[in-house]
């Protein structure tokens, strides 16, 4: 191995032990999919809901005791879709939120903008089916898919099938027209 190569294990070794200590010191642990944000802030045991104070707005959020400073509360990084979103208390020693993202096609680095960042391009999503998606998007992925099993066979695309369709029609429309140098691009 090259000493750049032991340098750049060694330096990421450092940031991911870095940013374990920084999320180990958050008030609350915290965990994400790619459509939500789960987060679980403890409160002391023996604690009732009517004792909690806990505000979720689309881009606020806030959990603690009544008359008490608040554990944690701060701005999010994103929008939440509010009506989709909840909280609970387990356990009476625990407030466990689920957060929908508005845009849930996106990692969140941080659940309050002011807590420390996590590297999101290091997250490994969870595998997923195409059930899963929304029609628009499993659409898409349908389409992409197809494409690429065309192209490793040397086959048109989705788009030229469809040009050369559009042609074929337009051409049997105009026979009296010469297409003999026609070309698609």
């Amino acid at each position: 191995m090259s000493d750049t190569a032991v340098a750049d294990k060694t330096a990421e070794a450092h940031r991911r032990a870095t940013e374990m200590a920084e999320q180990a010191k958050l008030p609350y642990v915290w965990k994400q999919t790619i459509s939500d944000v789960d987060v679980s802030v403890p409160v002391p045991p023996g604690s009732r809901a009517r004792d909690l104070a806990v505000v979720l707005t689309g881009s606020k959020i806030a959990v603690g005791l009544k008359g008490q400073e608040p554990i944690m509360a701060g701005d999010l990084p994103k929008p939440i879709r509010l009506d989709e979103s909840t909280w609970s208390l387990v356990d009476n020693r625990s407030v466990e939120l689920h957060l929908e993202k508005t845009n849930a096609q996106e990692w969140w680095a941080h659940v309050l903008t002011h807590h420390p960042a996590i590297d999101t391009s290091r997250i490994n999503p969870e595998n997923s089916s195409l059930s899963d998606l929304d029609g628009e998007t499993r659409g898409m992925v349908e389409k992409m898919m197809f494409d690429q099993r065309q192209k490793e066979m040397g086959q048109p695309s989705s788009d030229e099938i469809k040009k050369q369709e559009m042609l074929k029609k337009f051409m049997d429309a105009h026979p009296e027209m010469d297409f003999s140098n026609a070309k698609l691009q």
